[in-house]
């Protein structure tokens, strides 16, 4: 685990006799308002921080992702030096995505029903206050995201080749590149906390992916889909399909097929370094697309037509959000982000308690009472 007493800078404020005195930590909020209790929970944490000496610089709405592609990132901090967000593990994954590149620590203050992520309550945030919006040193833990990209396929049905073959590597860059290069053929690019997941979508027929890990060849995955996961994200779609979980600092991803139609086809672990190459063989269309991910009907379709391109058909999913439709030909690239989300850590709590205290791992059977 990634964890360090990490001293960020406070404000500086005039003391009384002219000189300088060290102030609390300035913050931005970012708050899901349809949560009922978000009101109180946003009144909570302010007073919580301006008894600490801290300073709520902003306060904005934890927008909500509609409808596909990358999501509206966070473009200045305004200058806030830690995000708190308030709302469920949904929120604090969504926050994540669109903050990662500021470099901010992020604290999750837990409005829904889990709270697996999200580790403070408001309690905590009480108790804890002059630690975690003071001038001393900020408990940081940090965690992997995965990166994904998408080439399209051809008119031939092959995705765009570069010089090494279809199944070349560097779309995504080096670690720390921008981005893929403007003539590498990438749709989409994007990132995930918890997993990238391909599934067949309608008709749900079967789907058939290739699969390929640092440059070797790999199985085919004939079934329901396929889900490649972080390690945070190995509690979530990853456990339900049957696949490991990891523990949260564990440099590696986890690749586990979807309902498989194969005996012997297992999840494996491989390292965080590794490239992953998904091309699809075989995709369900769903409605009528348009070829480059969009679906019949448009943006302003409406009634018939907004029913039929609600269908879809093979879908990219990112920490559960669809992102781009798949067809046959297309091909995914993916690996950990070159970024990673630092998590401001609640000593209270420890992750393997959390995993037993509220996803009951291990939990034995209920027998009755003799």
């Amino acid at each position: 685990m990634v964890m360090a007493a990490v001293a960020v800078a406070g404000a500086a404020g005039v003391g009384g006799a002219g000189g300088t005195e060290r102030m609390g930590r300035t913050v931005m909020l970012l708050v899901n308002r349809t949560k009922p209790d978000a009101r109180a929970a946003v009144a909570c944490v302010r007073s919580a921080i301006e008894r600490s000496g801290g300073r709520v610089v902003a306060e904005i709405d934890a927008l909500p992702e509609t409808g596909m592609g990358p999501p509206r990132m966070l473009v200045d901090a305004q200058g806030a030096e830690m995000l708190v967000v308030l709302g469920g593990d949904g929120t604090l994954l969504s926050q994540c995505r669109r903050s990662v590149h500021l470099g901010l620590p992020i604290m999750g203050v837990n409005l829904g029903k889990l709270g697996f992520m999200a580790e403070f309550d408001e309690a905590a945030v009480q108790s804890q206050a002059g630690r975690l919006f003071g001038d001393g040193p900020l408990p940081i833990k940090e965690r992997s995201m995965l990166e994904v990209g998408c080439q399209r396929a051809g008119p031939g049905g092959d995705a765009h080749a570069g010089a090494g073959g279809a199944w070349s590597g560097g779309v995504l860059g080096a670690a720390g590149a921008a981005g893929p290069s403007a003539d590498s053929g990438v749709h989409h690019l994007g990132l995930a906390l918890n997993d990238a997941a391909i599934v067949a979508g309608s008709p749900f027929r079967m789907i058939e992916l290739g699969v390929r890990i640092d440059g070797s060849e790999g199985p085919v995955v004939v079934g329901d889909g396929l889900i490649v996961a972080t390690p945070v994200g190995s509690t979530a779609y990853n456990a339900s399909a049957g696949g490991p979980i990891l523990a949260p600092d564990t440099h590696a991803l986890v690749v586990t097929p979807m309902a498989a139609q194969s005996l012997s086809f297992r999840p494996v672990v491989v390292s965080g370094e590794s490239l992953i190459e998904v091309r699809v063989l075989r995709a369900n269309e769903g409605s009528e697309g348009l070829g480059d991910g969009t679906l019949a009907g448009g943006p302003n379709a409406t009634g018939a037509a907004a029913n039929a391109a609600s269908m879809g058909g093979t879908t990219l999913m990112l920490d559960g959000r669809e992102t781009c439709r798949l067809h046959r030909g297309d091909r995914l690239l993916l690996r950990q982000h070159d970024r990673r989300v630092r998590f401001v850590t609640n000593p209270q709590t420890d992750y393997w308690s959390t995993l037993i205290r509220k996803m009951h791992w291990g939990a034995r059977p209920r027998f009755r009472e003799e």
